[in-house]
């Protein structure tokens, strides 16, 4: 079987924007690295849930912004909108299916946007919010919004912010404004950067980009509030170079989280706890690149496929589901300034 996976890149030196490569599961081998889409620094994606519009975080005449692309009859994404700003771009985006809106996060103007979005991939700006605040970290000296997306349940706005050491709630209307229902804050100068939910919905997995943490906590699904559970580091205590926390994964099953560290060049992997959602580090994993911005886990839970923004490749591994642990099959598979892998 051969999985399509959608990768965004910078454009600083080799790439010319959105790629797309394919996982072999039967060879067990990642191939066919061919360009879709042409943008300016296309760092994070989504895929609508009919998977027929893709929206890409870029810059358009000189603006940060949104633009999305759709697939025609012979399987191109051709451009169809953009919804750009005065201003450095978002740094994530994610699709709400069910009220045809679309949100972004942008890091460096400390806020989260929320379009409006069709069948056809117009876009139509709703709602902004700019956070507030700042912290100890010398990157912490304003805002820096770098997630949004949504609860389990659809019924919340979860957004990241590094720069205040804060994870918000958001109420959502109808006409798609956001309104703060909930905040939970980290420890100073933890930074916290992206969150995933436990399949359970009881649980959410906060990492901490300037700690190197991964933050546990309980959610409350009528509240949209967040509980402290337990905070783990992801790099070893002996490690003192630098290292920023990038992305985090969960198994479909819930039983294991996967995190990427960005200086110590790895991969942590921890079993989560059926009692109280908590985490026991199993083993780190090198990377096999330098700068692990992003990775993810196939649908089939067996692989996981790790983007480098320096090296300029891609690592494949293979995941045992029982133990968790991860076995690389392939490495140095070229894919040029590549910060954002996901699986169609």
């Amino acid at each position: 079987m051969k999985e399509t996976i959608f990768l965004g890149t910078y454009t600083k030196r080799e790439s010319k924007g959105i790629y797309q490569i394919q996982l072999d599961t039967e060879k067990k081998e990642l191939t066919n690295l061919h360009f879709i889409a042409r943008a300016d620094s296309p760092t994070y994606l989504a895929l609508s849930g009919n998977k027929e519009i893709l929206y890409a975080i870029s810059k358009e005449n000189g603006e940060g912004g949104l633009v999305s692309f759709k697939k025609n009859e012979r399987d191109e994404f051709v451009p169809v909108d953009a919804v750009t700003a005065e201003g450095a771009p978002p740094c994530y985006v994610s699709v709400d299916d069910d009220r045809s809106f679309v949100y972004t996060a942008n890091y460096h103007k400390g806020e989260i946007a929320v379009l409006k979005t069709d069948a056809a991939g117009h876009l139509t700006l709703l709602d902004t919010v700019k956070h507030t605040g700042s912290s100890i970290h010398e990157n912490q000296q304003s805002p820096h919004a770098h997630y949004s997306d949504l609860t389990p349940d659809g019924t919340y706005l979860v957004a990241c912010d590094l720069g205040t050491d804060a994870v918000y709630t958001y109420a959502i209307s109808e006409k798609g404004k956001l309104t703060e229902v909930s905040r939970f804050d980290t420890a100073p100068g933890a930074g916290p950067r992206h969150l995933v939910f436990h399949p359970n919905g009881k649980f959410a997995y906060i990492f901490a980009e300037l700690s190197s943490e991964i933050i546990t906590v309980s959610y409350e699904p009528e509240t949209g509030a967040f509980s402290h559970i337990q905070t783990l580091s992801t790099i070893p205590v002996e490690y003192t170079g630098f290292n920023g926390g990038a992305a985090i994964r969960i198994s479909n099953d819930g039983r294991f989280v996967y995190a990427s560290n960005r200086g110590h060049d790895s991969i942590a992997v921890f079993a989560v706890s059926t009692e109280d959602g908590s985490l026991k580090l199993i083993e780190r994993v090198p990377s096999e690149g330098q700068i692990p911005r992003d990775f993810d886990l196939d649908p089939s839970g067996k692989f996981a496929v790790v983007a480098h923004q320096d090296s300029d490749n891609l690592t494949l591994f293979e995941r045992n589901e029982e133990s968790g642990k991860l076995t690389l099959i392939q490495k140095d598979v070229y894919a040029p300034e590549c910060v954002c892998v996901f699986f169609e």
